[in-house]
């Protein structure tokens, strides 16, 4: 699918009502599009359930904040951005490095999450401004080899639900391996 049939496919209020379905009962969290940058908050005197509100009902923002909710603990999603360490655009090429360490995991699922929907994925290295030039080939092969040994080791409970859920609103088939072409390939 290219990214005309996405943008005309894909709305961010499926990924609402697929997200909301499959986790809203069960762990008291809503996806909602946000008017600013991503951010997920716990539930507080104010609203009674946590929030990933995504950036500007981008449908790409929606995926990846959901694949950190999948990834944090219970520990984590009680604190405001699951208390994870964040450095904005800008990095130089050691904080850069850590960036995309710790962005391995969160975008593995993200593209396992675009393959269900039928949506194009496209790894980010986040650091327009910065003094270095990520290696974007070299962190999508990292991405890929845990996609990879996901699939092969099993695929944590809330991202399985929601890659099923995916596969079943927009009709697409199982993932397996050939779903993820090596970098070279793109």
């Amino acid at each position: 699918m290219n990214t005309t049939q996405a943008e005309t496919t894909h709305h961010y209020p499926q990924l609402i009502e697929i997200f909301n379905h499959c986790f809203s009962d069960e762990f008291n969290t809503r996806l909602v599009r946000g008017e600013g940058e991503p951010i997920y908050l716990p539930a507080d005197d104010q609203i009674p359930y946590h929030r990933i509100e995504f950036a500007h009902g981008y449908y790409a923002s929606a995926l990846h904040e959901i694949s950190h909710w999948c990834i944090a603990g219970e520990a984590r999603r009680q604190q405001v951005d699951f208390g994870y360490w964040y450095c904005p655009d800008g990095r130089d090429a050691q904080t850069q490095s850590e960036f995309e360490q710790v962005e391995i995991k969160p975008q593995a699922l993200e593209w396992m999450f675009c393959v269900a929907a039928g949506f194009p994925f496209n790894v980010s290295c986040d650091n327009l401004s910065g003094d270095v030039e990520p290696d974007r080939i070299a962190f999508q092969r990292k991405v890929r080899e845990r996609v990879l040994h996901l699939l092969a080791e099993g695929i944590p409970a809330r991202p399985a639900r929601f890659i099923n859920a995916l596969h079943s609103f927009y009709n697409t088939p199982t993932l397996t391996a050939e779903h993820f072409p090596y970098p070279e390939d793109l």
